[in-house]
């Protein structure tokens, strides 16, 4: 695949990642520390969108059999790029509209997230797909590094020029930086998509008519049967839970821990997202050449895991000297352990069935991040309202993500690729365990 393409695909990467970072960054640090809505119902409404993900498996196979024009991903990469856009440009909206008037604002916040949420699924399984159609094996992990080193950069400057909007913060801005945002995301959204995939004419023979005959319970079946892709669909959920889990509290962390402003929360996306880009850099270029991904991954957790570490201890011993290299070494790690992984869940694919394995990968993405964003905001809450210290609620979220962490890595030992090959049924075979269904 050409470096065009690949750049095109990170289009696609970072449209999506700009609306995550208004949700999950910017918007979250307003609702709990500005407008003072407790932790966890943020966690809630975060959430909704790793709720709705077991859909991406049924999404990644209906978009393997039914092309629609002659197009496999892209008419679900545009829905589902458009329904985040939407959700994103509500949420600030429905955000303010829960401090004042919480009957209507709750259930706005519901639907406006819910529609960012059905979107992020859509689209995020669809492109995924649509990287492991247009290259090989040999060339993932070169499309992977395209498209993280895009998104990263694309968060970065999002965070900063939001970051920098919101100083001093207003709802007026507020409204607009989204607005503006979300407009960006869409043009760069529509200069990557059109075109980049090839249409195909309409699938004629047994292999079209036996892919519309596997049921959807077969297809799970078919993950769940394999024993390396259960091993590896518990180390992605354990893995992911532990690095992005703390999406929805480092910003607000910061604000309570060290009294730090919107602006300065802000670039703390902007610091985490300059050493996941290091690291990415340092990985394409040198240590990819004679590192394993599978060791990479292991490099990656073990460093992220110090970062968690060290950004407990920050507030721990109060020394806000700590907090920022703890985020630089998570951020560092995370580059890593990313590029390594997303690699290893498009080498853990079939051909035949690319969008079936990549919508449950995506479906570990998301109940990850979901059970971490869950897991982080309860206990933040709880532990802070059962000390009397709200800082250490955010203390044992960090080290019990370095545990999963630690947990993870150990799994990670057991993955290999090649057995979950020969231990994959063909199709004929899936077909055969559905019978006419």
């Amino acid at each position: 695949m050409t470096l065009i393409k690949n750049i095109r695909l990170g289009f696609l990467h970072v449209a999506v990642a700009m609306t995550f970072v208004l949700i999950n960054s910017v918007l979250n640090r307003i609702m709990i520390h500005d407008l003072h809505i407790l932790a966890s119902v943020v966690a809630v409404l975060v959430v909704l969108p790793y709720v709705l993900s077991p859909a991406q498996v049924w999404i990644g196979q209906y978009s393997d059999t039914h092309p629609i024009l002659g197009y496999r991903r892209t008419p679900y990469i545009a829905a589902g790029t458009l329904l985040c856009l939407g959700g994103a440009a509500v949420a600030p909206h429905a955000a303010l509209l829960m401090a004042r008037e919480p009957f209507i604002g709750v259930p706005l916040a519901l639907v406006a997230f819910g529609i960012w949420g059905i979107g992020y699924n859509l689209a995020v399984v669809a492109y995924l797909a649509l990287a492991s159609d247009l290259s090989n094996e040999q060339q993932r992990s070169r499309t992977v590094a395209v498209m993280w080193f895009m998104m990263i950069i694309g968060v970065i400057v999002t965070a900063i020029v939001v970051g920098r909007s919101l100083e001093p913060y207003n709802e007026a801005q507020l409204y607009r930086s989204f607005l503006a945002t979300c407009g960006v995301a869409l043009a760069l959204s529509a200069t990557g998509l059109a075109g980049l995939e090839p249409r195909q004419v309409a699938r004629a023979g047994i292999q079209s008519a036996h892919q519309s005959r596997a049921s959807q319970t077969a297809a799970i079946r078919a993950v769940l049967g394999n024993p390396q892709a259960r091993v590896f669909f518990v180390y992605l959920v354990l893995l992911l839970a532990a690095i992005l889990g703390q999406d929805v509290l480092l910003e607000p962390f910061g604000a309570q821990a060290f009294g730090m402003t919107v602006r300065e929360t802000t670039q703390l996306t902007a610091m985490w997202g300059g050493a996941t880009l290091t690291a990415l850099l340092l990985y394409g270029a040198v240590i990819s050449r004679w590192m394993s991904k599978k060791r990479g991954a292991m490099i990656g957790g073990a460093i992220a895991a110090t970062g968690l570490l060290l950004t407990a201890a920050s507030a721990m011993i109060a020394v806000e000297a700590l907090f920022i290299p703890g985020i630089l070494l998570l951020g560092f790690g995370t580059g890593i352990a990313t590029t390594t992984n997303l690699a290893l869940m498009l080498d853990m694919t079939t051909a035949e069935q690319v969008g079936l394995f990549i919508g449950a990968w995506g479906v570990a993405d998301a109940l990850a991040r979901g059970v971490g964003t869950l897991l982080g905001g309860v206990m933040r809450d709880v532990i802070g309202a059962l000390t009397g210290n709200i800082t250490s609620g955010y203390i044992s979220v960090f080290l019990i993500e370095a545990l999963l962490l630690g947990i993870s890595l150990v799994l990670l030992q057991r993955i290999d690729v090649t057995t979950f090959r020969s231990r994959q049924p063909s199709l004929t075979e899936l077909v055969a365990m559905t019978g006419d269904a």
